[in-house]
This record gives C-alpha cells, sequence and structure tokens, in this order.
C-alpha cells in the first residue's frame, strides 16, 4: 500500500508539473501584461521597467525555475492587475464555486441512482428505454448547449427563473441543472449496467432459490454490490464536474473561480492564470487519487500494486 501510495504521489506531482510547464509557456507565447494595462501603447522604459519588476526579461526556463522554487515555498505570486496575492484573489470567490459545484453534485446523485435502479429493474419495458435516452441525450449534449437552451426557455421566455448573478436561492437553480444534467445521465447509465451484471451473478441466483424476498434481494445483494464500481465514476464525474463550472460559470455570470480564472486569460494575468490552472489540475489528481485509494480499502479483491 505504501509503494502504490508513493507511486501515485510521484505520478500527480509530475502531472502538476507538466501541465503548469504547458500553462506557463502558452499564456506567454499569447502577449505581454503591457498590453493591457497600455493599450494606447507604452513607451520602451515603461516597458522594461515592467518587465523587470514582474521578471519577463529573462528566459522561459529561469522563470519558471524561479515560479516552482516559490511554489515550494508556498508563494503563488502576486496579481499583475490587481496587485494583490492571488490565493486573496481566489479566496474571494471559492464560497460560490463550491456551492454550486456541491449542489450539482447532490442533485446529480440524488436523481441519477434511482434512474438507473428503475431501468435496471424495468429493462425491456418503455419506461426503461424512455429513462435511458434522456440520459443518452444528457450525456451527449455539451453543457453550454444546455445552458443556453436552459436560458431560453426559463429565463427569457417563460421569466421564471433568473439567468445571471448569484444573489438569491433562485439563481442556483438553472447553472446547477446545468452542471447536474450530464451527471445524471452518466450516473444513470452506469449505474444501470452495473446492476445488469451484478443480477446476473451467482450469488444474486442462489440469495433467490433460498427463498430470499426480491425487495431484499435487490437492495442487500444487488444495489450494494452495483454501488462499489460506482465510485469510480463518481470520482471522474466530479473532476468533469470542476472542468465543466469553468463554462458554466461563464455563461451564468456566476461570481466564482471559473470568472477569475478566464478573466485572468483576457488579461493576461500571468501569476492568477498560472495559480489557477495549478488548483484546477491538483483538485483533478487528488480526487483521481482519493478514488484509487478508496477503491482499494472498499473492495478486498482490489490487488493493489505498486
Amino acid at each position: 500500500m505504501l509503494n502504490f501510495i508513493a507511486w501515485r504521489i510521484g505520478r500527480a506531482v509530475l502531472t502538476i508539473l507538466l501541465v503548469l510547464m504547458a500553462c506557463f509557456v502558452a499564456i506567454r507565447m499569447a502577449g505581454s501584461p503591457v498590453d493591457v494595462l497600455y493599450p494606447d501603447g507604452a513607451t520602451p522604459e515603461q516597458i522594461e521597467q515592467l518587465e523587470q519588476q514582474w521578471g519577463l526579461d529573462r528566459s522561459l526556463p529561469v522563470q519558471f525555475g524561479l515560479y516552482v522554487a516559490n511554489l515550494a515555498r508556498g508563494d503563488f505570486g502576486v496579481s499583475i492587475i490587481e496587485r494583490r496575492p492571488v490565493t486573496e484573489v481566489y479566496g474571494e470567490k471559492l464560497k460560490p464555486t463550491l456551492q454550486l459545484a456541491g449542489l450539482a453534485l447532490l442533485i446529480g446523485i440524488a436523481f441519477g441512482i434511482p434512474l438507473g435502479v428503475i431501468a435496471a429493474l424495468k429493462r425491456g419495458r418503455p419506461v426503461a428505454r424512455l429513462a435511458m435516452s434522456a440520459a443518452f441525450l444528457g450525456y451527449a449534449v455539451p453543457h453550454f448547449i444546455i445552458a443556453i437552451i436552459l436560458i431560453l426557455i426559463f429565463g427569457y421566455h417563460l421569466n421564471w427563473l433568473p439567468s445571471t448573478g448569484a444573489e438569491t436561492p433562485a439563481h442556483f437553480i438553472l447553472p446547477a441543472v446545468t452542471l447536474a444534467l450530464p451527471l445524471i445521465a452518466a450516473i444513470a447509465r452506469y449505474m444501470r449496467s452495473t446492476m445488469l451484471d451484478v443480477m446476473n451473478q451467482d450469488f444474486v441466483r442462489t440469495a433467490r432459490a433460498k427463498g430470499v424476498v426480491e425487495p431484499r434481494v435487490i437492495t442487500l445483494h444487488v444495489m450494494r454490490n452495483a454501488m462499489l464500481p460506482l465510485i469510480t465514476v463518481l470520482g471522474l464525474e466530479i473532476a468533469g464536474l470542476i472542468n465543466g463550472s469553468l463554462i458554466i460559470e461563464t455563461v451564468f455570470s456566476w461570481p466564482g473561480l471559473g470568472k477569475v480564472l478566464t478573466g485572468s486569460v483576457t488579461r493576461r494575468d500571468f501569476p492568477v492564470l498560472q495559480f489557477g490552472v495549478v488548483a484546477y489540475a491538483a483538485a483533478v489528481v487528488a480526487i483521481n487519487f482519493a478514488v484509487d485509494l478508496l477503491y482499494a480499502v472498499t473492495d478486498p479483491r482490489v490487488r493493489v500494486e505498486s
């Protein structure tokens, strides 16, 4: 187990470094923050002074090495545009993002698991086909398309729900549902598949042969064993939820981390963008690591190798 954890941590650190390196080079190829701060043009003296202040006059390998060294000391940099630590910039917007993602996750689990169970138990019937068709559609349509459709129907034509901001509980409905729909579809499809697989196992047939009532067979034998593989799917979908929130927060003008990250791209705020990329990459890697570890701990049949 220790070898497994050490191997996973080493691979996670390497992944984050590679992502950071790609981001570091790409954003500097897009242009200089001086062009944003001085849209009408800056004098050579001003450009030289600002580049020296931000360390942009040095070579890319030197800049990257200094940035990684600062990261190791816990120094994540200062926003070029706002002139304050990037941790403060993101810290102010963390709560709305966590609230939105958490609500979407709850909706996805609350509707996805029952929908998958119904589709498995009623397989071959019209209700099961309808449920899986809806799930396939929800999984195939991109987040931003769902967002636009919901905004047009409920925000524009019916005028039932607000489509921008986060002032009241009603503001949570459209963005949370938009994030949750693909999650519901993924959970439902996988839950149905795993339940059908478990229902054909010998121990389920044995339980029925012993006279165990069907509701008890379904709850204690089928669903209990079908839920375990769902851990992996939930981990992957949570990682997808993090990525999807970037787009959704922009579409709905949600005051969260996604808005900060996309804004740093247009303003070429290197430290803010770099920290955002590192934070999102670390979150995805940490979720995948936690899923692998939890799956290995909860299922004794899993053989953990380094």
